[in-house]
């Protein structure tokens, strides 16, 4: 597949005030195809609620910005189904996956949702995804202030 393949953490990045947001907004329109798991669908539903709980974000502000990136599925984001079979090869990439190795079922369900799709890298800024990445033969990608950086 073209273009990029975000977790629910860059995409959150465009539209809410984080750390790297700027350059990760840029990424984003520099990229024909921005491509996600559906799960990123509830995920950035919970960043804006986080948001909301902190005080960064008003309660009309955070109706506002789930408006916007719900209408956004539509046109900007390219979501990709969590299937049962997805499930499924998430259960047997973990067998396969070093004891050592710390991976929480959202993030497997990304890499795995990535690498079905046909993409080779992923981008992030979640240290445990980056560093398991690799262990799926998938570039683990995350932006700076100053430049794009892979974790290999």
């Amino acid at each position: 597949m073209t273009g990029c393949y975000f977790d629910a953490a860059y995409i959150a990045k465009c539209y809410v005030k984080e750390p790297d947001a700027v350059a990760v907004r840029e990424l984003a329109r520099s990229t024909e195809l921005v491509s996600s798991s559906a799960l990123s669908i509830a995920e950035v539903a919970c960043v804006f609620q986080r948001h909301l709980r902190e005080g960064s974000l008003t309660p009309k502000a955070a109706d506002m910005l789930h408006d916007q990136f719900l209408d956004d599925i539509r046109e900007t984001w390219v979501m990709l189904p969590v299937s049962q079979l997805v499930l499924r090869k998430v259960g047997l990439a973990l067998r396969a996956l070093p004891k050592n190795v710390y991976l929480r079922a959202a993030d497997a369900i990304h890499i795995v949702t990535a690498l079905d799709a046909g993409f080779d890298e992923i981008w992030t800024n979640d240290r445990h995804l980056l560093a398991a990445a690799e262990h799926f033969k998938l570039k683990g990608r995350w932006v700076s202030a100053t430049s794009c950086v892979s974790s290999h």
